[in-house]
């Protein structure tokens, strides 16, 4: 799943940091808003999550605790690759290695962003709060629906 509203296009403020939130791109009053209404939408339609995977950035964190969908652990394998773009072949792998590693019972979601999203399942760009459904089981992550956001 791609994060909720969180203005200010892609990346963060020069100077961001992880550990403080108000130096990051945060969502919006309407993301918060959208990521609770998408929480009780999907309970509502039976669809539930064993697992709750976020990235380390406060907009996907925020986005997961507020669907309250389960725990959330934060996962470094799902971290900003456009910030991170040093690092993005490792991001990617690493992000993958836990995705394949998921053998339920139950759903994985993982909460990240857009351009991970693209990079992993080699698609297109979700919109913010869009879930990607994947298939993970032929070694490779291929996507086989979308839930939109609203």
């Amino acid at each position: 799943m791609r994060h909720t509203q969180a203005p200010g296009g892609a990346g963060d403020p020069a100077g961001f940091r992880l550990d403080d939130c108000s130096t990051q791109r945060n969502l919006s009053p309407e993301g918060r808003e959208d990521a609770a209404a998408i929480g009780k939408r999907l309970k509502a339609e039976g669809i539930a999550f064993a697992k709750v995977l976020s990235s380390p950035w406060c907009r996907c964190i925020d986005t997961a605790k507020l669907m309250n969908a389960g725990e959330v652990e934060i996962e470094p394998g799902f971290s900003n690759i456009v910030v991170m773009s040093r690092e993005r072949a490792a991001i990617i792998d690493d992000g993958r290695k836990v995705i394949a590693a998921w053998s339920g019972p139950g759903s994985l979601l993982v909460v990240t962003h857009g351009a991970n999203i693209r990079a992993l399942t080699q698609g297109r760009n979700p919109s913010q709060g869009e879930i990607v459904v994947v298939d993970a089981r032929q070694g490779s992550l291929r996507e086989i629906g979308r839930i939109p956001p609203q």
